[in-house]
């Protein structure tokens, strides 16, 4: 049974690879293991020793203490409810849509941004 701190260091593991554009496979080769460990290590199901949290943080270029970050907020939130994440940045959806957003031209992106506002208001 996965501990929820696994869960959340895993993903926060996941996204600061995402948004650093770094794939499972280089990764692992920069710590010196097998991709699939990663992914074990991204899910929670496996737990990351000391030593290998602090190879991935090298590789990955932010202090251990970045995995923390949020814990406990993430702790306090019900299982399913989607809120905003603390790293909104390191979110994968949330940076697809940014990196979306801005390859639209600029007066469409406008536009774009006034419904967004009008549906969130409305929700």
């Amino acid at each position: 049974m996965t501990h929820h701190v696994d869960v959340h260091v895993g993903k926060r593991v996941r996204h600061r690879r995402w948004l650093i554009g770094m794939t499972q496979q280089q990764l692992a080769q920069q710590v010196g293991i097998k991709f699939q460990q990663i992914q074990k290590y991204e899910t929670g199901a496996n737990r990351i020793s000391a030593s290998r949290l602090w190879d991935i943080a090298e590789a990955l270029d932010v202090p251990v203490s970045f995995f923390f970050e949020g814990l406990e907020e993430a702790a306090k939130e019900p299982t399913g409810k989607k809120s905003v994440p603390a790293d909104l940045m390191g979110d994968k959806e949330a940076l697809d849509l940014v990196r979306s957003y801005y390859a639209i031209p600029e007066n469409q992106r406008r536009r774009l941004f006034e419904l967004a506002r009008v549906l969130s208001d409305v929700a």
